[in-house]
């Protein structure tokens, strides 16, 4: 925004908002006086935030009430030496991450994800709130052609 419609904003917001003293025995009688206009500073935005990234968590091995979670997306990383895995889940403490399993044959590769209540939520308020996580799991072997499965879709 320029500087000149910025000023010509404020003058056309002064000019409309304040008001001259009625003349005559009201304004000698200590009617108040409008304060002057205040200068009005033009509203700012941030640009636009990419999406946000998903939370990285890592095994926690505690949780309470431990069940298979299925991922949404599986993507090599490190030369295919490890898979990063994405999917939906609550937030902590009430939703963590329990587990990790990995089994591996000469055709594919199944990963299984384990979700529970962490033991910190106790007394904690759970909020039903979705939230993206990642984690990212190491293979013995490169996956190379190998399929990969998700072990929660059995």
């Amino acid at each position: 925004m320029t500087k000149a419609t910025l000023l010509a904003g404020s003058l056309v917001l002064a000019t409309s908002c304040a008001t001259a003293p009625a003349a005559g025995p009201a304004a000698s009688q200590g009617s108040p006086v409008p304060p002057p206009p205040v200068a009005v500073s033009p509203v700012t935005t941030a640009p636009s935030a990419p999406a946000d990234e998903p939370k990285q968590v890592k095994p926690v091995g505690n949780a309470l009430n431990v069940h298979k979670v299925r991922w949404d997306r599986a993507r090599p990383v490190s030369k295919g030496r490890q898979v990063r895995l994405t999917w939906w889940s609550g937030v902590a403490p009430c939703t963590v991450l329990d587990r990790v399993k990995v089994k591996e044959t000469r055709k594919k590769v199944t990963i299984t994800l384990y979700e529970g209540t962490g033991p910190k939520a106790k007394n904690a308020s759970c909020i039903m709130i979705a939230i993206q996580k990642t984690t990212t799991v190491k293979l013995k072997k490169a996956l190379g052609k190998r399929t990969l499965v998700d072990g929660a879709k059995r």
